[in-house]
């Protein structure tokens, strides 16, 4: 005799009870990740992000924020992609604010060397 179809359905969803606990199990907590991305996001504003990357640090912190809240949500999946946005986004934030800080830098040593030279050209007449 065989069994019906109704009999074999409880142990189906036990088995893909189980089976979807075990997948929810194998994703651990992206805390690595988290922590990086704090970290880039720190050196970001100490570089000068606040001040001249203000649009990409404003994103890194927002999308740290958001990866925050779903780690709390224990969605980890989704924290490690927004921690990994926010990481990206901090890190374009400290080179934009580098490279503008150096662009200043630059252009005040060369505003000091104009002056230097035409008063040089005025103390040799």
């Amino acid at each position: 005799m065989m069994p019906s179809l109704t009999q074999g359905l409880p142990k189906l969803a036990a088995v893909a009870t189980v089976a979807l606990l075990l997948n929810a199990c194998s994703i651990a907590p992206p805390t690595e990740q988290m922590a990086m991305s704090k970290m880039a996001v720190r050196n970001a504003t100490s570089a000068g992000g606040t001040e001249y990357a203000p649009v990409a640090l404003r994103s890194a912190m927002e999308k740290m924020d958001a990866a925050e809240r779903a780690m709390t949500a224990q969605e980890y999946t989704q924290a490690r992609h927004l921690a990994e946005q926010a990481q990206v986004d901090a890190q374009l934030a400290a080179s934009t604010a580098r490279t503008a800080k150096a662009q200043k830098a630059a252009t005040a040593l060369q505003e000091d060397n104009r002056v230097l030279r035409k008063e040089i050209d005025r103390n040799a007449q």
